[in-house]
């Protein structure tokens, strides 16, 4: 199995680790770290664009196995509606990662641009959104509802990726009415389902690039326990800032991208 190293320059190096360790912290307190990670592993030479996803996963279930972890032990989530909902999330991103090999990305991007827009003119618009609990669903229906969130997030994840946790953290809170610091949490354990779904697929197969995985999952462990730390000390008002602010920078960077493929 090739590392990703061999031919990568020392400034790469840099580039890398200094984006794992920001995209720990921001997938520890929002999600959507992959928005700064993938651009620069799509940079080391010779990279494919599904070796780069594959090795983007690896990375990442470093920062996000330390952040959940974090989480479970400061916050303490309720486990009976997460679990379940990472079950069904680790499937989910199993099977998009089969169809990430089959499938051009560019024929979804203008989706998930439009559905980021509605997600920031709706928290932008609820400021009191995502602050206090106010649980919807009951019982049974509160998990169902949770599994079916954790199945389609999970799908994209395997899929795509950057905006992963953004979209969980939003459904938790906005749809099942937890706040903004319960919503991260239970966030951080569907999100290890979904990285652990795809690597069940991309590492049999050879795309994963040992070295450079391992060498993000260093910096994103360390982003990770940080950002965690910080989002569970400062809350979920912080939580909400921070949301909004990577909510905008997606737009922004899935916007420009496909103003250039379509220019």
């Amino acid at each position: 199995m090739l590392t990703g190293l061999e031919d990568i320059t020392t400034a790469t190096v840099v580039m890398v680790v200094l984006a794992g360790l920001a995209a720990g912290w921001i997938d520890a307190v929002v999600g959507g770290g992959g928005l700064l990670q993938l651009p620069v592993i799509l940079m080391v030479p010779g990279i494919t664009p599904v070796q780069a996803l594959a090795t983007n996963k690896m990375g990442s279930i470093f920062g996000t196995t330390t952040s959940a972890v974090t989480y479970a032990r400061r916050v303490h989530p309720d486990l009976k509606t997460a679990l379940p909902m990472a079950v069904v999330a680790l499937g989910g991103s199993f099977g998009g990662a089969v169809v990430a090999t089959l499938l051009p990305a560019e024929v979804i991007k203008p989706v998930i641009v439009l559905a980021l827009i509605g997600v920031a003119i709706f928290t932008a618009a609820k400021p009191q959104l995502g602050r206090d609990a106010g649980l919807r669903y009951e019982g049974r229906q509160h998990v169902a509802v949770a599994m079916l969130i954790g199945l389609v997030i999970g799908f994209y994840d395997g899929l795509l990726g950057p905006g992963t946790g953004t979209f969980l953290v939003i459904s938790l809170v906005a749809i099942l009415g937890y706040n903004f610091l319960q919503g991260s949490a239970k966030a951080k354990i569907v999100n290890l389902a979904t990285n652990l779904g795809a690597i069940a697929f991309f590492w049999p197969s050879g795309h994963i690039l040992l070295g450079l995985g391992l060498l993000l999952g260093v910096a994103n462990m360390i982003g990770g326990y940080v950002g965690a730390r910080m989002a569970v000390r400062r809350g979920s008002g912080f939580i909400r800032i921070v949301f909004l602010v990577v909510v905008f920078v997606l737009i922004a960077k899935l916007g420009y991208d496909l103003i250039i493929e379509w220019s």
